[in-house]
């Protein structure tokens, strides 16, 4: 490779270099958070977005510029979580598209496929803000154009130029955002995309990375421990009883489109699923009551090798037998496997957090939950393998948080075999609101159209705990404070967590308003609940006020009023 231009294997580096040195700035990334809230994820969205990509990267041994284009865009494409990643797995498909058709990238190439990275990311955003990720993006993609313009032929000077501008475009985002100059920070979307740069610039000019791949690594949070349930209930119940293993050997095109559809299929006859497509052939792990029928599925697109068909019930018979006799005479016998549902006319999804608030979703009849919120956004990939779980010709999905709605719009796109609806709730109570709203006579747009309204009626607020000092709405904030967090911004601070609860209540109330729903947390006990229930209803008679058990983390309460 000369210093003009860029082939497979050398991007290759630069890009798992990329994902690497996100991956090492990632909390401090989370830290630039605009509220100094325990749940800034920016940098976990997208650091968890590029490795996604970054793994099927490391798997090639000799990649050309067509497999290595295709692994990133649909590696980040399947992992994206959040708004910045989303974001950020649209620039990699805007830009891929650029460089796929190339055996080596010039500088001209290059200066394209950023134009192109920029405008697929603009079209993805409903409302493109100015001042964050998108901001930094275009300012290098205008840089790039420029240097190519005027002929530059060195590809190291180049790319030292573009991102020191890009540098430069990410100093004057607080100026773009009065919010981010309040809170004294540059935007952290923008900076997770400047790591990448450094990243892959590093790796141009030979420095020394560890492009080993491990999984990012798990906090003990709720996530990890639904996780864990969700396994240790797989392995008792044994649902589906033969763990089939297979490597395809293609012989005809396998593109994003044909993966997700294989996919697909494999979620309709089983689950666990995993498929990993690398070059010519297609890693396959399914767990099936038919494995004939994913063997037959698969001999569509090529030879079959590696095949492996264990029978895991006779595995775990010792373990259902230690189950309690009503569960063991349930899960032993082969009638009480349910017959399949037979297909409706509408299934609900929600995105939910704390045990309460699950089980009040599932009271509304939410078919399927997806476990995430703040610090734990569901990827594209979990929202479409859910919508596939559900059997029914419309899909309602319920995000409950503005970092989320992204990735679930990105979801629809991915399923053709049923319309899905994503209804843009912000909160839990908003999400809650749309499915009470829900009328099984009316249509899809209607219903669409009449849920996303009465979810702009529900006003919420948020009481959790400041992580640093800073200064926003005007309201100085210390590191360990209580706030009370509206849909507009900060509504009380303050170190009585009641006083601060009830402040935010008072801020949000108006004389429209006729219901009040507390949802109390993880780290509330009832007592203390019901005391600010009774201080509501004192300054409130008017007003119906409702409390339950949430159970979420972080949030001591939520608060709607309606």
């Amino acid at each position: 490779m000369s210093l003009n231009t860029i082939d497979a294997k050398v991007f290759a580096k630069m890009f798992l270099a990329g994902a690497k040195n996100l991956e090492s700035k990632k909390e401090w990334i989370n830290e630039l958070n605009v509220f100094p809230v325990p749940d800034g994820d920016t940098g976990t969205n997208m650091t968890l977005t590029i490795m996604s990509a970054a793994k099927e990267v490391a798997a090639m041994k000799e990649p050309d510029m067509m497999t290595l284009a295709k692994a990133i865009s649909s590696g980040s494409l399947r992992g994206a979580r959040g708004n910045s990643g989303v974001i950020l797995s649209q620039l990699f498909r805007g830009f891929t598209k650029g460089i796929r058709e190339n055996e080596e990238i010039t500088i001209p190439i290059l200066a394209a496929a950023g134009e192109k990275a920029v405008e697929t990311a603009y079209k993805a955003v409903m409302k493109p803000k100015e001042g964050t990720i998108l901001t930094v993006a275009k300012g290098a993609s205008m840089k790039a154009r420029e240097l190519a313009d005027a002929g530059e032929t060195d590809m190291a000077v180049f790319i030292k130029e573009v991102i020191a501008h890009a540098e430069y475009v990410l100093s004057q985002t607080p100026e773009m955002l009065p919010v981010l100059k309040q809170a004294g920070v540059v935007d952290s979307g923008g900076q997770g995309l400047i790591e990448v740069l450094h990243g892959a610039y590093d790796a141009f000019m030979g420095k020394e990375v560890d492009f080993s791949m491990n999984e990012p690594a798990r906090e003990t949070t709720r996530q990890t421990l639904v996780n864990a349930s969700l396994e240790a209930q797989a392995g008792m119940e044994i649902k589906f009883g033969y763990c089939t293993e297979f490597i395809i050997m293609l012989g005809k095109t396998f593109n994003i489109k044909q993966e997700m559809d294989f996919k697909a299929y494999l979620e309709s006859i089983g689950d666990s699923i995993v498929v990993v497509a690398d070059e010519d052939v297609v890693k396959v792990h399914v767990h099936t009551n038919d494995p004939g029928l994913a063997i037959q599925k698969a001999l569509k697109y090529g030879a079959l090798s590696n095949l492996k068909i264990d029978n895991m019930r006779l595995e775990h018979q010792e373990k259902l037998f230690k189950l309690s006799e009503d569960a063991a005479a349930a899960d032993a016998s082969p009638a009480a496997e349910e017959a399949p549902a037979e297909r409706k006319d509408a299934g609900f999804i929600a995105v939910s957090v704390g045990e309460g608030i699950d089980e009040i979703f599932k009271g509304l009849g939410v078919d399927i939950i997806i476990a995430g919120g703040q610090t734990m956004n569901p990827s594209t990939e979990d929202v479409v393998n859910a919508i596939n779980q559900v059997n029914a010709d419309t899909v309602y999905v319920l995000p409950n948080n503005k970092n989320i709605i992204l990735a679930a719009n990105q979801a629809k796109y991915l399923v053709e075999d049923k319309k899905v609806v994503v209804i843009p709730s912000k909160t839990i109570p908003q999400g809650i609101t749309a499915v009470i709203n829900y009328v099984p006579d009316m249509g899809s747009e209607e219903n669409e159209a009449a849920m996303s309204e009465e979810v702009g009626h529900v006003k919420t607020g948020e009481v959790t705990y400041a992580v640093r000092d800073t200064m926003i709405d005007d309201k100085e904030i210390k590191q360990g404070d209580y706030m009370g967090i509206g849909d507009a911004g900060i509504l009380s601070v303050g170190a009585d967590i009641e006083a601060v609860s009830f402040q935010m209540v008072e801020a949000m109330m108006d004389e429209e308003l006729e219901l009040i729903s507390i949802y109390y947390g993880a780290d509330t006990t009832e007592e203390a609940a019901q005391r600010l229930k009774a201080r509501i209803e004192e300054k409130y008679p008017s007003c119906d006020i409702e409390l339950q058990y949430g159970g979420q983390p972080i949030y001591y309460y939520i608060i709607s009023a309606e």
